[in-house]
Protein backbone atom coordinates (compact mmCIF):
# COMPACT_ATOMS: atom_id res chain seq x y z
CA UNK A 1 0.00 0.00 0.00
CA UNK A 2 1.24 3.09 -1.02
CA UNK A 3 0.30 6.22 1.47
CA UNK A 4 0.33 9.71 -0.30
CA UNK A 5 -0.21 13.04 1.03
CA UNK A 6 -1.67 16.21 -0.44
CA UNK A 7 -1.52 19.44 0.62
CA UNK A 8 -1.80 22.84 -0.17
CA UNK A 9 -3.45 26.18 0.20
CA UNK A 10 -7.25 26.47 -0.11
CA UNK A 11 -8.48 26.20 -3.23
CA UNK A 12 -4.97 25.92 -4.66
CA UNK A 13 -5.89 23.01 -7.10
CA UNK A 14 -5.52 19.92 -4.79
CA UNK A 15 -8.32 18.28 -5.68
CA UNK A 16 -8.04 18.16 -9.30
CA UNK A 17 -4.46 16.79 -8.88
CA UNK A 18 -6.19 13.76 -6.59
CA UNK A 19 -8.76 13.51 -9.45
CA UNK A 20 -6.26 12.97 -12.33
CA UNK A 21 -4.34 10.56 -10.44
CA UNK A 22 -7.20 8.47 -9.48
CA UNK A 23 -8.42 9.03 -13.39
CA UNK A 24 -4.28 7.75 -14.78
CA UNK A 25 -4.42 4.59 -12.44
CA UNK A 26 -6.61 1.31 -12.82
CA UNK A 27 -10.48 1.74 -11.28
CA UNK A 28 -10.70 1.07 -7.78
CA UNK A 29 -7.09 1.11 -7.05
CA UNK A 30 -7.15 4.54 -5.22
CA UNK A 31 -8.87 5.17 -1.87
CA UNK A 32 -9.11 8.99 -0.56
CA UNK A 33 -9.21 10.37 2.79
CA UNK A 34 -9.78 13.75 2.70
CA UNK A 35 -8.92 16.01 5.72
CA UNK A 36 -12.49 17.88 6.04
CA UNK A 37 -14.51 14.81 6.47
CA UNK A 38 -12.52 14.22 10.37
CA UNK A 39 -13.23 17.69 11.29
CA UNK A 40 -13.93 17.60 15.27
CA UNK A 41 -17.64 17.58 15.96
CA UNK A 42 -18.98 21.27 17.33
CA UNK A 43 -22.93 20.39 17.72
CA UNK A 44 -22.37 20.79 21.60
CA UNK A 45 -21.74 24.44 20.59
CA UNK A 46 -24.31 26.91 19.97
CA UNK A 47 -25.25 27.74 16.65
CA UNK A 48 -23.98 31.13 16.72
CA UNK A 49 -20.75 30.33 17.88
CA UNK A 50 -20.25 27.87 15.41
CA UNK A 51 -19.76 29.98 12.73
CA UNK A 52 -16.58 31.41 14.34
CA UNK A 53 -14.63 28.18 14.16
CA UNK A 54 -11.29 28.32 12.72
CA UNK A 55 -11.38 25.63 10.39
CA UNK A 56 -7.77 26.23 9.25
CA UNK A 57 -5.71 25.39 12.36
CA UNK A 58 -4.44 21.90 13.07
CA UNK A 59 -5.92 21.56 15.92
CA UNK A 60 -9.28 21.51 14.10
CA UNK A 61 -8.78 18.25 13.20
CA UNK A 62 -9.10 14.86 15.07
CA UNK A 63 -5.91 13.40 13.87
CA UNK A 64 -5.79 10.80 16.19
CA UNK A 65 -8.50 9.17 14.31
CA UNK A 66 -7.60 9.96 10.79
CA UNK A 67 -3.99 8.04 11.72
CA UNK A 68 -6.11 5.18 13.35
CA UNK A 69 -8.02 4.72 10.32
CA UNK A 70 -4.78 4.94 8.26
CA UNK A 71 -3.34 2.40 10.37
CA UNK A 72 -6.28 -0.03 10.03
CA UNK A 73 -6.65 0.06 6.16
CA UNK A 74 -2.27 -1.00 5.71
CA UNK A 75 -3.75 -3.85 8.11
CA UNK A 76 -6.48 -4.71 5.85
CA UNK A 77 -9.68 -3.24 7.24
CA UNK A 78 -12.01 -1.67 5.69
CA UNK A 79 -13.01 1.78 8.00
CA UNK A 80 -16.26 4.02 8.50
CA UNK A 81 -15.12 7.38 7.45
CA UNK A 82 -17.02 10.42 9.43
CA UNK A 83 -18.74 12.93 7.18
CA UNK A 84 -18.67 16.59 7.88
CA UNK A 85 -20.94 19.78 7.30
CA UNK A 86 -19.92 23.17 6.94
CA UNK A 87 -23.43 24.36 6.54
CA UNK A 88 -24.11 23.08 10.22
CA UNK A 89 -20.26 22.76 11.12
CA UNK A 90 -20.84 19.07 13.06
CA UNK A 91 -20.16 15.53 12.10
CA UNK A 92 -23.05 13.98 10.27
CA UNK A 93 -24.54 10.30 11.48
CA UNK A 94 -23.85 8.92 8.05
CA UNK A 95 -20.23 7.29 7.61
CA UNK A 96 -18.86 6.19 4.41
CA UNK A 97 -17.07 2.81 4.28
CA UNK A 98 -13.84 2.48 2.86
CA UNK A 99 -11.84 -0.28 1.70
CA UNK A 100 -8.07 -1.31 1.88
CA UNK A 101 -6.57 -0.14 -1.97
CA UNK A 102 -3.28 0.02 -3.46
CA UNK A 103 -3.03 3.67 -2.77
CA UNK A 104 -4.69 5.76 -0.38
CA UNK A 105 -4.14 9.65 -0.69
CA UNK A 106 -4.98 11.73 2.66
CA UNK A 107 -5.92 15.21 0.81
CA UNK A 108 -5.90 18.31 2.83
CA UNK A 109 -4.80 21.76 3.83
CA UNK A 110 -3.28 20.58 6.92
CA UNK A 111 -2.04 16.57 6.00
CA UNK A 112 1.78 17.93 6.39
CA UNK A 113 1.53 19.87 9.47
CA UNK A 114 1.15 16.84 11.59
CA UNK A 115 4.37 14.69 12.60
CA UNK A 116 2.69 11.49 13.03
CA UNK A 117 0.66 11.69 9.78
CA UNK A 118 3.96 12.74 7.92
CA UNK A 119 5.87 9.38 9.07
CA UNK A 120 2.97 7.04 7.77
CA UNK A 121 3.23 8.86 4.06
CA UNK A 122 5.49 7.48 1.13
CA UNK A 123 4.61 10.26 -0.86
CA UNK A 124 4.38 14.12 0.13
CA UNK A 125 2.87 16.81 -2.14
CA UNK A 126 2.19 20.52 -1.90
CA UNK A 127 0.21 21.68 -4.71
CA UNK A 128 0.93 25.50 -4.59
CA UNK A 129 -0.87 27.97 -6.55
CA UNK A 130 -1.03 32.14 -6.49
CA UNK A 131 -3.06 33.68 -3.77
CA UNK A 132 -5.29 35.82 -6.09
CA UNK A 133 -5.57 32.33 -7.76
CA UNK A 134 -6.95 30.92 -4.47
CA UNK A 135 -9.19 33.57 -3.52
CA UNK A 136 -10.87 33.68 -6.81
CA UNK A 137 -11.49 29.72 -6.70
CA UNK A 138 -12.47 30.00 -2.35
CA UNK A 139 -15.12 33.05 -3.34
CA UNK A 140 -16.43 30.71 -6.40
CA UNK A 141 -16.49 27.18 -4.19
CA UNK A 142 -18.12 29.17 -0.60
CA UNK A 143 -21.08 31.23 -2.57
CA UNK A 144 -22.04 28.09 -4.09
CA UNK A 145 -21.19 25.52 -1.71
CA UNK A 146 -21.30 27.51 1.66
CA UNK A 147 -24.15 29.69 1.52
CA UNK A 148 -21.38 32.63 1.79
CA UNK A 149 -21.51 35.67 0.06
CA UNK A 150 -18.51 37.57 -1.49
CA UNK A 151 -18.08 39.84 1.63
CA UNK A 152 -18.31 36.90 4.35
CA UNK A 153 -15.43 34.82 2.16
CA UNK A 154 -13.00 38.28 1.50
CA UNK A 155 -13.45 38.94 5.27
CA UNK A 156 -12.71 35.74 6.36
CA UNK A 157 -9.86 35.78 3.72
CA UNK A 158 -7.94 38.23 5.36
CA UNK A 159 -9.09 37.32 9.42
CA UNK A 160 -8.40 33.72 9.18
CA UNK A 161 -7.46 31.85 6.03
CA UNK A 162 -4.63 34.24 4.70
CA UNK A 163 -2.58 34.42 8.38
CA UNK A 164 -3.23 30.73 9.21
CA UNK A 165 -2.13 29.91 5.30
CA UNK A 166 1.06 31.74 6.93
CA UNK A 167 1.15 30.58 10.06
CA UNK A 168 0.64 26.35 9.39
CA UNK A 169 -0.17 25.95 5.58
CA UNK A 170 3.29 27.69 3.82
CA UNK A 171 5.55 26.22 5.95
CA UNK A 172 4.21 22.36 5.59
CA UNK A 173 5.85 23.12 2.05
CA UNK A 174 9.34 22.09 3.26
CA UNK A 175 8.09 18.52 4.30
CA UNK A 176 7.38 17.68 0.57
CA UNK A 177 9.15 15.84 -1.66
CA UNK A 178 7.90 17.12 -4.64
CA UNK A 179 5.85 20.94 -5.03
CA UNK A 180 3.01 20.94 -8.03
CA UNK A 181 3.27 24.65 -9.05
CA UNK A 182 0.16 26.50 -10.53
CA UNK A 183 -1.83 23.62 -9.16
CA UNK A 184 -4.16 21.41 -11.35
CA UNK A 185 -2.69 22.62 -14.29
CA UNK A 186 0.87 21.86 -14.18
CA UNK A 187 0.39 18.61 -16.52
CA UNK A 188 3.74 17.90 -16.44
CA UNK A 189 3.96 17.61 -12.31
CA UNK A 190 1.02 15.57 -12.44
CA UNK A 191 2.37 13.05 -15.27
CA UNK A 192 5.30 12.75 -13.23
CA UNK A 193 3.88 12.21 -9.80
CA UNK A 194 1.36 9.56 -11.94
CA UNK A 195 4.45 8.09 -13.46
CA UNK A 196 6.28 7.34 -9.96
CA UNK A 197 3.19 6.11 -8.37
CA UNK A 198 2.87 3.57 -11.27
CA UNK A 199 6.49 2.37 -11.00
CA UNK A 200 6.07 2.13 -7.21
CA UNK A 201 3.01 -0.27 -7.83
CA UNK A 202 4.93 -2.07 -10.61
CA UNK A 203 7.44 -2.63 -8.25
CA UNK A 204 5.44 -4.09 -5.10
CA UNK A 205 3.65 -6.62 -7.48
CA UNK A 206 6.86 -7.63 -8.59
CA UNK A 207 8.32 -8.10 -5.13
Amino acid sequence: MLIIGIAGGTGSGKTTVVNKIINSLPPGEVAVLPQDSYYKDSSHIPMEERSKINFDEPAAIEWPLLVEHIRQLKEGKTIEMPTYSYLTCTRQKETVPVAPREVVIVEGILVLTDPVMREMMDVKVFVDADADERLIRVIARDCVERGRTPIMVLNRYQEVLKPMHEMYIEPSKRYADLIVPQGGSNVVAIQLLTDYIESRLRRGSNS
